[in-house]
């Protein structure tokens, strides 16, 4: 078996594959292969999953861009996508944090709002690219606070949150895996964290909605098969991810990235991604966010 990610190795989103591969080939009795197709925004490693053999043999390890922010961003795709997939599972949601560097004078997310509202010049905020998830986290809280925000896109989060540590841009929105040690260093300061609960990896940070009401934002990773998957073998993959995300292995890990594993039917996931097209399809068509 293929468990195709859409990104170079190395990353989150590769990290949480691994983890996940041999244990799934245990569940399974078969080996899982871990194969890296980056490039084109997800496009390259979600084309080679929709036009595999419909055998369960070949799944698609997915985050939002292959269908919840790809059709509002690109003018064309070269998939479909909703026909050319079928949901199995939802695997996590992971929370960002809302961090600036340690001599930024705000202490908190109200401060932090009120001064970019009365600053000469736009705030700067910094991400891992354009149209990467920490753009658009920050996006929506522009758009929900009514403020002009600076954009400065990085490649990746490491140099985008050296700039933020240095104090040269003034703040990022990312996962908090990546930036939580950051802060436990006292490189940067964390602010909030993105989701409308407190994190269990580090709940004495309170929730971005408690200054902006309404706002939620987590990562969102799942697992999708070619659209002509038969129901029979969406059944049994779904039935040995849910069995795996339960044990002892998956559990601990999870929590330690400050990970919520998630889980459930295909018809749950289905429903989780038409909720997350909704709510990101106007930031994005507001904020006017593209890519070639």
């Amino acid at each position: 078996m293929r468990l195709v990610v859409p990104f170079a190795p190395g990353g989150a989103a590769d990290t949480i594959a691994r983890l996940l591969a041999e244990p799934l080939g245990e569940q399974l009795g078969q080996p899982v292969t871990v194969e890296n197709r980056p490039g084109g925004g997800t496009t390259i490693g979600a084309v080679a999953v929709a036009r595999a053999e419909a055998d369960g043999h070949t799944l698609l390890y997915a985050t939002p861009n292959v269908q919840i922010l790809n059709p509002f961003l690109m003018r064309s795709m070269p998939y479909d996508a909703a026909a050319d997939f079928a949901p199995v599972i939802a695997l996590m949601r992971a929370p960002k944090l809302l961090v600036v560097g340690p001599d930024f004078p705000a202490r908190d997310a109200a401060a932090l709002i009120e001064r970019a509202r009365r600053a000469a010049q736009p705030l700067t905020f910094a991400s891992a690219g354009v149209a990467s998830s920490g753009h658009l986290a920050a996006a929506m809280l522009g758009q929900m606070a009514d403020l002009e925000l600076l954009h400065i896109p990085f490649r990746g989060t490491a140099p985008a949150s050296q700039e933020v540590m240095t104090g040269r841009v003034d703040f990022m929105l990312d996962n908090i895996a990546t930036l939580l040690p950051l802060v436990r260093d006292g490189k940067l300061r964390a602010l909030a964290v993105s989701t409308s609960e407190p994190a269990a990896a580090a709940p004495e940070l309170p929730p971005l909605a408690r200054t902006l009401p309404g706002y939620h934002d987590a990562s969102f990773n799942y697992i999708l098969a070619p659209g002509r998957t038969p129901p029979e073998v969406i059944a049994r993959l779904n039935a040995a991810l849910n069995a795996l995300l339960d044990t002892p292995q998956v559990t601990e890990r999870f929590a330690t990235l400050g990970i919520e594993k998630l889980g459930g039917t295909p018809e749950a996931l289905a429903a989780a991604v038409r909720a997350e097209q909704e709510r990101w399809g106007p930031v994005i068509r507001r904020g006017g966010i593209s890519v070639q």
